[in-house]
């Protein structure tokens, strides 16, 4: 890797995961908001669907900063953000949402660089031999 570009992976990283980080704490400060969002989208069992999403968001982002199995991570959140995009964000007619749709497509396809190339030298697996 050129040398230039050693910290890119981490900032990147950073960068991705800080807004699950923030959105999982968020959850966990309104948990009543939280799922009566997810009910009102028609998705079931939204207390399960609550914590699950804040495992996800705020572990699976904590995980991308630190680069701790940073492929495996990265390949969850994606698949969650893609989910999240279809379940929340289909409302074409709203500008709103279909920014909120492009922004989770553009999140999964970030995760999706990280599934391919790994942490980078800047990472807990990196620092155990396996970015």
């Amino acid at each position: 890797m050129n040398p230039s570009f050693r910290y890119l992976p981490f900032i990147g990283r950073v960068l991705i995961a800080i807004i699950f980080v923030l959105s999982g704490l968020s959850k966990i400060g309104n948990p009543a908001g939280t799922q009566a969002y997810i009910a009102a989208a028609g998705l079931p069992l939204p207390e399960l669907a609550l914590w699950i999403s804040v495992v996800i968001e705020t572990l699976g982002g904590v995980l991308l900063i630190v680069g701790y199995q940073t492929r495996a991570v990265a390949a969850v959140v994606a698949l969650f953000t893609l989910a999240a995009a279809f379940a929340f964000h289909t409302n074409f007619a709203d500008q709103n949402q279909m920014i909120h749709f492009l922004k989770n497509i553009c999140m999964t396809g970030g995760l999706l660089q990280v599934v391919a190339f790994g942490a980078g030298p800047f990472s807990l697996d990196a620092r155990f031999g396996k970015a």
